[in-house]
């Protein structure tokens, strides 16, 4: 119980100190060092090196110990400048799909010298991720970008960043954390093999066949006999010349075009599979009738969108199908 609470106690704390921000500083406060095992390994050869000299009375050893101690203590100096000072901050995510991967955009501004070899990586479940590097120059900017897994589905938080430097020598780590405030949507992995829309859908598509040539915005895919309410002005007259010639029907120009009716996709049109595959086809279904531009509603347990297109209504759509649950 006492090792819980003063465990409690300690990330209260700890968390305080890393209030989430979508915006950075490094600082004397926030900006950590210790040796690496190349700077411990340098520590023991100066121990090394000082007790030969005082064993054989070495003018020569006492001043190259000096000299690299200096040099060490230099070094430790370098390593922590190189990183207090920059500033920081990092452009919301787009929503990607569950099991796909994120792009963190991250921009580092410079009001000091040229800093060099800053790594920044992210702290998962499963440890650091590979770091990506950059270097800002002096008084400038660097953008960098972190890619990232998103295996679940969710509003998911984005996970604490750890920006590091070993510059110029190795012998030091300075690290500093960073907890972003920013969230990811992660939208249900859509069906690999998107099933046919929903049978209402299909009764619309019957029911507009005729209608298609006077739809707006329509593209020419082929040619068809005509058919009683086709407009005069899809008519192909030159190629029907001859078919009236030879007491043939009129030809007529093929359209292709959005359907008329609106399309609803409802949960209940998935039933017989589980949650997660039940989500997965009515995203596959959104994408699909976003690209075919088909005006589309989403019914999903008591909640509703009204039929539409473009960009802001899918998004809508898929987040509704993440949030599905939480």
């Amino acid at each position: 119980m006492l090792a819980r609470t003063m465990r409690a106690r300690w990330q209260a704390w700890w968390q305080a100190r890393q209030p989430q921000a979508d915006t950075h500083i490094t600082t004397q406060r926030n900006v950590y060092i210790v040796p690496t095992l190349a700077g411990l390994a340098f520590c023991g050869t100066l121990a090394v090196l000082l007790l030969a000299s005082i064993n054989e009375q070495l003018s020569l050893g006492y001043a190259l110990t000096f000299a690299l101690t200096g040099a060490g203590l230099a070094s430790m100096h370098t390593t922590h400048a190189n990183l207090r000072g920059l500033q920081m901050d990092l452009r919301a995510p787009d929503g990607v799909h569950a099991g796909d991967e994120y792009a963190l955009e991250l921009r580092l501004h410079n009001p000091g010298k040229d800093r060099f070899g800053i790594a920044v990586s992210a702290q998962l479940d499963t440890g650091l991720t590979e770091p990506a590097w950059v270097d800002v120059p002096a008084l400038g900017h660097a953008v960098l970008t972190l890619r990232l897994p998103a295996p679940q589905r969710g509003l998911r938080a984005l996970p604490r960043l750890v920006i590091a430097t070993r510059f110029p020598l190795g012998f030091f780590r300075a690290w500093s954390y960073w907890r972003p405030a920013s969230q990811v949507w992660v939208y249900p992995r859509a069906e690999a093999v998107p099933a046919p829309f929903p049978a209402q859908a299909e009764a619309g598509a019957a029911e507009t066949t005729a209608a298609h040539a006077c739809a707006s915005g329509t593209d020419f895919s082929g040619v068809r006999t005509y058919r009683r309410g086709d407009s005069m002005k899809q008519i192909l007259w030159r190629k029907s010349a001859l078919a009236l010639d030879q007491g043939l029907p009129l030809w007529v120009r093929e359209t292709e075009a959005p359907l008329a009716r609106d399309l609803w996709l409802d949960w209940r049109d998935t039933t017989g599979r589980d949650i997660e595959a039940r989500l997965s086809r009515l995203a596959a279904w959104v994408l699909a009738a976003e690209r075919l531009g088909q005006p589309y509603g989403l019914r999903l347990a008591g909640r509703e969108l009204a039929p539409s297109l473009g960009a802001t209504h899918r998004v809508a759509c898929l987040q509704l199908l993440a949030g599905f649950g939480a």
